[in-house]
């Protein structure tokens, strides 16, 4: 059997079962192999040179001036001197280039350049906000708003390498912006709008922005929901921060607006008026298009350095490829403009290839359950790009598919991504939603990749329920062991990047080490990029993604980190300790669970049962998840909390996580024999199965 993520489904479990038992694999529809933009032979093709293959994507743009070098590499090893017999020498931190001296400018590939091949006319965007309002722009019009907010940009003091940081949510404002900082070659750094203060001064701290782009309020889950005063707290004291240029989107549903004269700016009076024409300059292929963060097992969040030439080659031709790109697609990927899966599936990817694509700023069921069905039918969508979370929820929704009022026949094509995808919501996704019909592409990459790494091609793979089949053509992923070495067939261990693309990461921002301590240091003998992962070939040499390796929790496609969820609950007054792990979610994939030890370490005789604990867990678990929320934001609230005695820790003082995920979970413990105290995780199951009880829900 493939390897499922243990996830139930809320459709009718039989005709699930028996789709499942009939049929693993979907061979092409031939109508589709003839038209697709990729054939089976690209894969030899790339093989054969995929320095050259990249190449030839790259000429898919426009360059001012061509490259001088496709690409260098120079891996890590050991520094110079280094002892040869040291198991884990001191290494060099390895460094990438690919079309290096070639010019070129991103936001004119995404815009300008379809202007001037006579497709102004052609809608880019069609915003629906959550309100109701819409609003729909042409190339044309897209053009003139980017020019306005670079010459605005310009205005304000931000040249080439100033970074910005972008905190808005998925409004025409957000695009534009984004696409202003890349037209006149600064960075920016999109920031999630349900982060906190605290998360967002980190990144604005972290990468020394001179200007925040925010707004007033934003709109969620049907209310107007002020945002300047986050915006406010996270650059106050920042030295580096010269502007604040706010977005008027709540208006006067969000009153008494914080404002410093001097430093904060309106968007309407500087964007508003600028001059609808800019004059573009080239940059370097090398040049830093973007600082993205992510979690890691320890310590901050790492801001992820990604350039211009390389990340568009491949973000532009991983687009056209996966999703059969044609002209008259509407395209709509469903994540928050600020996640990497946004920056190339929602901006770079479907304007560098001249898409209309749906932009939508609210929840799925605001304000109702079926929102993202009316909307696919009035803009006609073709492609619908989402997580299995979303899929999983939709599942609980409508068991039998959509309402019979809405008319997904536009539909030819789904995806998802930012999890692995159980086989019983991929038949659904594909059933239901697919009507039988549209093939389903499930993708593996990551924010450090910049783009798909691991995808079907509809057009030439036959696909699984569950798996992402194989690397594309000009990439290559392994699955190996603890030593480097690749696994057979049938077998699982840990993914590897044996063949990366132009897109990869190039450094984390201010901390080359980390770069290559996160992701070089394991496979460096091999060369092979360490993703984090498990996975597992099946028969055929197909991939199946298995989840995290390390101590990230994937909630709802989000990374966050143990380390980070741990450090907020520490800072709260009643905790003394705590250990946080990913638990199983039918829904979101994984769930946050927390065990907190109190400050207080003189409980008294009453500590001695389970009683004493429930109280305890009653009495802070809503203290510690807005506490969590306001640390770094409500996606990392913990769904479960629970006050015990101790932790599972071995005799160097490590928590052993997995022995928490293990009790909630109810699965065997295994080996315990490295605790300090064995005794320890029977006293937290003996909590958590009291607390599962009718009388402790009550």
């Amino acid at each position: 059997m493939p390897p499922t993520d243990g996830s139930t489904s809320a459709a009718p479990a039989a005709t699930i079962a028996n789709l499942l038992a009939e049929t693993r694999s979907y061979a092409p529809p031939a109508e589709l192999a003839q038209k697709a933009n990729v054939g089976p032979e690209e894969w030899a093709r790339a093989a054969a040179d995929p320095v050259a293959f990249w190449e030839e994507q790259a000429r898919r743009l426009d360059w001012v001036t061509p490259w001088e070098t496709a690409h260098t590499w120079d891996p890590a090893r050991p520094v110079e001197g280094s002892d040869p017999s040291d198991p884990e020498p001191e290494l060099t931190v390895p460094a990438a280039t690919w079309f290096a001296g070639g010019r070129l400018n991103v936001a004119v590939n995404c815009v300008d350049r379809h202007v001037d091949a006579g497709r102004g006319d052609r809608v880019a965007l069609h915003f629906e906000g959550e309100p109701g309002d819409r609003r729909s722009i042409t190339y044309a019009e897209l053009q003139r708003e980017v020019a306005k907010a670079a010459n605005a940009l310009t205005a304000l003091g931000i040249g080439q390498g100033d970074r910005v940081v972008i905190y808005l949510p998925v409004i025409p404002e957000t695009v534009i912006a984004t696409l202003a900082v890349a037209r006149i070659g600064a960075i920016h750094s999109l920031v999630f709008g349900g982060f906190s203060a605290e998360a967002l001064r980190f990144r604005v701290e972290d990468t020394e922005a001179k200007l925040l782009i925010t707004t007033d309020g934003q709109y969620r889950r049907g209310t107007a929901v002020p945002v300047k005063q986050n915006a406010d707290a996270a650059v106050d004291g920042v030295p580096s921060v010269e502007h604040v240029l706010v977005v008027a989107r709540t208006g006067d549903e969000t009153p008494n607006v914080p404002w410093t004269p001097g430093r904060d700016v309106w968007w309407h009076d500087t964007v508003g008026v600028a001059a609808d024409t800019h004059e573009a300059e080239a940059f370097d292929a090398e040049n830093p298009l973007f600082i993205i963060y992510t979690s890691g097992t320890t310590g901050k969040p790492k801001g992820l350095v990604h350039t211009s030439g390389g990340y568009l080659t491949q973000a532009s031709w991983t687009h056209w490829a996966i999703f059969d790109a044609k002209d008259d697609d509407v395209h709509w990927c469903t994540a928050d403009l600020a996640w990497v899966t946004a920056h190339t599936y929602e901006i770079y990817g479907p304007l560098s290839n001249g898409l209309t694509q749906v932009i939508y700023e609210g929840t799925p069921n605001t304000p109702h359950q079926a929102r993202h069905f009316e909307i696919i039918e009035r803009y006609g969508v073709t492609t619908y790009y989402t997580a299995p979370t979303l899929i999983r929820t939709l599942m609980t929704w409508f068991p039998e598919g959509p309402p019979a009022e809405y008319d997904l026949s536009s539909l030819r094509l789904l995806g998802t991504v930012g999890e692995a995808i159980n086989p019983e919501a991929w038949m659904w996704f594909r059933e239901r939603i697919g009507r039988g019909e549209t093939p389903v592409v499930d993708t593996w990459w990551q924010s450090e990749t910049g783009s798909a790494v691991i995808a079907p091609l509809p057009g030439a793979t036959t696909i699984k329920p569950g798996s992402g089949s194989r690397a594309l053509p000009g990439l290559e992923a392994l699955v190996v062991d603890e030593e480097g070495e690749t696994v057979p067939y049938g077998s699982g261990g840990y993914l590897v990047v044996s063949r990366f693309g132009p897109s990869l990461a190039r450094t984390v921002w201010g901390n080359p080490e980390r770069y290559r301590d996160s992701y070089w240091a394991k496979y460096w003998k091999q060369g092979y990029f360490f993703s984090g992962d498990g996975a597992k070939w099946d028969e055929d040499g197909d991939i199946w993604v298995l989840g995290r390796v390390d101590d990230v929790i994937n909630v709802s496609g989000h990374r966050l980190s143990t380390i980070e969820i741990e450090s907020a609950l520490v800072s709260h007054p009643h905790v003394g300790e705590a250990g946080v792990v990913g638990v199983h979610d039918p829904i979101t994939g994984s769930a946050i669970a927390a065990f907190v030890i109190p400050s207080s370490r003189s409980h008294g005789p009453e500590a001695d049962g389970e009683a004493y604990w429930l109280e305890r867990s009653a009495a802070l678990r809503e203290a510690l998840r807005s506490h969590v929320a306001n640390e770094i934001g409500p996606i990392a609230k913990p769904r479960d909390v629970f006050v015990v005695p101790d932790l599972p820790k071995t005799r160097s003082g490590k928590i052993m996580r997995r022995l928490l995920g293990d009790i909630v979970d109810q699965r065997p413990l295994g080996d315990t024999t490295s605790l300090q105290d064995e005794a320890a995780p029977h006293r937290i199951a003996e909590i958590v199965t009291a607390a599962r009880t009718p009388r402790a829900r009550e």
